[in-house]
């Protein structure tokens, strides 16, 4: 047998590249922090090259690094893999998909709609959650994510770069909003803010939007509706609660079907594009690509293999 460098070393590395933390490494496999570091230099010294960067309290990966990466969690994905199939005693696939709490009902569910009307018997698990997940422990096949930094080392495709424009019911506009000449003359109690919470602070506020409509207003979103959610905006919007700064991939559904109205053709991108990210064994399985061809598919183009087209993607 080929001289294998020590296993316990290459999960260290792995858990330790992929969380970019010797702390959250020690945390996930219940070591201290001092023992992961040991046996990060104990891989070092058997490949004779170093991995890390370490400055302080934060790590990065080395160029060498970067190289064994994906190797690495590939056969840690693999050898998982094969002890669940040993355990479970049941080969059949099962598609898991795990994504952002704003983008599960609104933007998601109708994907997976289109899906499962083409192949009803496919076997899904959708799993709502924040980042960072461990898709590889958790036996997940796609993360879909905010940003393209969150998973390196595993396979990503672009899906869509989204944009925010105001919207709000008809009903509502034509109670609250008729007297006013634009949306500059509405009271701030009216607008309806999504905070994204504290780890984020590229996603467009009304402030950014007076500003690229010309103005310079700037709604207190303490004297106005405020949400912890995009989708959640969305439906306020919907039941007529104030007017939302809504993402197009949610409300395309409600402006289409006039449960919404734009107020304005103006609109922000969002500071990041949403993106699938795929262990590298699992991304060219026929399941996973068709769903994230489908998931990347513009608005209104059906991608093959879905409903009245030829099943190209999906077995």
């Amino acid at each position: 047998m080929e001289r294998l460098p020590p296993l316990n070393a290459i999960k260290a590395f792995e858990v330790a590249a992929r969380t970019g933390s010797f702390t959250l490494a020690a945390t996930e496999l219940g070591v201290s922090s001092a023992a992961v570091s040991q046996q990060i230099r104990n891989l070092e010294t058997w490949f004779g090259k170093q991995l890390f960067v370490r400055s302080g309290n934060r790590i990065a990966l080395t160029d060498a690094g970067h190289a064994i990466y994906p190797q690495t969690a590939r056969a840690l994905g693999d050898i998982a893999a094969i002890g669940r199939r040993m355990l479970d005693g049941n080969l059949r696939t099962r598609l898991v998909v795990s994504v952002p709490f704003s983008l599960a009902e609104l933007w998601l569910a109708p994907r997976l709609a289109v899906l499962l009307d083409t192949f009803p018997q496919m076997a899904i698990d959708v799993r709502v959650e924040d980042d960072p997940v461990d898709l590889v422990r958790q036996n997940i096949d796609l993360r879909i994510s905010y940003g393209d930094y969150h998973y390196p080392g595993l396979r990503m495709t672009r899906l869509i770069h989204d944009d925010v424009l105001p919207v709000c019911a008809p009903d509502f506009w034509q109670r609250y909003g008729n007297g006013a000449s634009s949306l500059a003359d509405v009271h701030e109690s009216l607008f309806i803010h999504t905070n994204w919470g504290p780890t984020y602070a590229s996603h467009p506020t009304w402030a950014d939007w007076f500003s690229a409509s010309g103005g310079s207003r700037a709604p207190d979103p303490s004297h106005g509706r405020r949400v912890g959610l995009s989708s959640l905006a969305i439906v306020s919007a919907r039941l007529g609660l104030g007017i939302a700064l809504g993402q197009r991939i949610m409300a395309r559904a409600d402006l289409e079907a006039g449960r919404l109205i734009a107020l304005s053709s103006v609109s922000l991108r969002l500071g990041h594009p949403y993106c699938a990210f795929m262990p590298a064994a699992k991304a060219d399985r026929a399941d996973v690509a068709g769903l994230v061809e489908l998931l990347g598919a513009i608005p209104g183009n059906v991608p093959s293999g879905f409903p009245g087209k030829s099943p190209s993607r999906f077995p």
